[in-house]
């Protein structure tokens, strides 16, 4: 699964800061509550807290080096060092979410001769698949540029030249998400009702904790009735430490889940918003105040800034990442639910479009089935 990689350390503080109850800038109903998990174990070690770190596969069988220190920290690229049995598990369920969309484009090369008819065809299926019309241009040009250099003739040659340059168009979307860098790392999550905002939090808050990071989760979804209580839960099954406010302001609890993950010295604080729609106008002031007010509680955040968006929603998710990046300028973005969708292919649309990065994608439920993003994975799975 995934792994981190540390880069350098800061200097070790002076002395250990003690929890103070942080005073919110927006008055609210009743004071945030920061609540320990339900079986809380000891202060754990946590080598990650004082490095560091990215979202990194190592290569198989390989040894972790030790970066000099003056290095900057390195942005982990996508598919380099997972254990293969896990990545291969992974490909193959990745496979399986995108075979309705892929299954479409891959017919297109059945038993075909390569000619004008093909490209025709095959520009139908990748419009049908929600690559959207600039991106779709973009492949039909490369390919023809590739087939023509190499001579092609075998359909499945040139569908493998298709792969290569989906691959080339999706590269830009591949970057890591650096934590460790600031103390804590502040991540706000946004997103549309039902992306899967809180369920990726969930995921991301047990790869954090498996990896020694110490996580504080923010409960700044105080208007769908039970986000509390499903935050809790993941707070609870992770064992970490979690601030709510029931019908408090969002941006007060964001501010005192930032105060508190300061002063209990936090690796990673995670800030779970309310879903809303981009057309919603006073809550998309809202969520601009949130950013405002985490900015006043550390004035270097927040750190990242992340849209989550559902895969079903095709070309809809370009809007959505338009309207969402000019409001609070994304720092990348989640894409959940490919499984079962034939709309995958929207991912080419954000490339040729708005090329945020794409730092993980999701095929399923599972914990596992939220994985770093490959460009050559991606594309590779969705030609198989």
């Amino acid at each position: 699964m995934f792994s981190f990689f540390k880069k350098k350390s800061p200097p070790a503080p002076a002395a250990d800061a003690q929890p103070t109850p942080a005073a919110a800038p927006v008055k609210a109903a009743a004071p945030a509550t920061v609540q320990a998990p339900a079986a809380a174990p000891a202060t754990p070690a946590t080598p990650a807290a004082h490095g560091a770190m990215a979202w990194l596969r190592k290569p198989f069988g390989s040894k972790d080096k030790a970066a000099p220190a003056q290095l900057p920290v390195a942005l982990a690229t996508a598919a380099d060092a997972t254990p293969a049995s896990a990545r291969s598990g992974w490909l193959e369920r990745l496979k399986s979410g995108l075979r309705k969309t892929g299954s479409s484009i891959t017919t297109v090369f059945t038993g075909t001769k390569i000619n004008e008819q093909l490209y025709e065809e095959l520009e139908e299926a990748l419009l049908m698949a929600d690559t959207g019309v600039k991106a779709t241009q973009w492949l039909l040009n490369d390919l023809k540029r590739r087939v023509k250099e190499s001579k092609a003739t075998d359909p499945a040659a040139v569908k493998d030249l298709l792969a290569q340059g989906l691959t080339e168009l999706l590269q830009p979307l591949e970057k890591a998400l650096v934590i460790g860098q600031h103390q804590p790392t502040v991540v706000m999550v946004a997103g549309v009702n039902g992306a899967g905002k809180t369920t990726s939090i969930g995921k991301l808050t047990k790869h954090l904790a498996n990896e020694g990071a110490s996580v504080l989760l923010a409960a700044a979804d105080t208007f769908r009735a039970a986000a509390r209580e499903q935050l809790t839960v993941w707070a609870d099954r992770n064992l970490v430490e979690i601030v709510s406010q029931e019908g408090g302001d969002p941006a007060a609890v964001s501010f005192d889940a930032v105060t508190a993950g300061k002063a209990r010295r936090k690796d990673v604080v995670l800030v779970d918003t309310a879903g809303r729609l981009p057309t919603q106008l006073h809550l998309m002031e809202e969520l601009k105040k949130i950013r405002r007010v985490v900015t006043k509680a550390d004035a270097t955040a927040p750190h990242e800034v992340l849209l989550v968006i559902d895969g079903n929603t095709g070309q809809n998710a370009l809007a959505q990442v338009r309207a969402f990046d000019d409001a609070l300028q994304l720092t990348g973005l989640i894409i959940t639910k490919l499984d079962g969708t034939a709309k995958g292919g929207v991912l080419a649309a954000i490339a040729q479009e708005r090329p945020l990065p794409v730092y993980f994608i999701g095929v399923g439920e599972k914990l596992e089935d939220l994985e770093t993003f490959s460009a050559r994975e991606f594309a590779q799975a969705l030609l198989a």
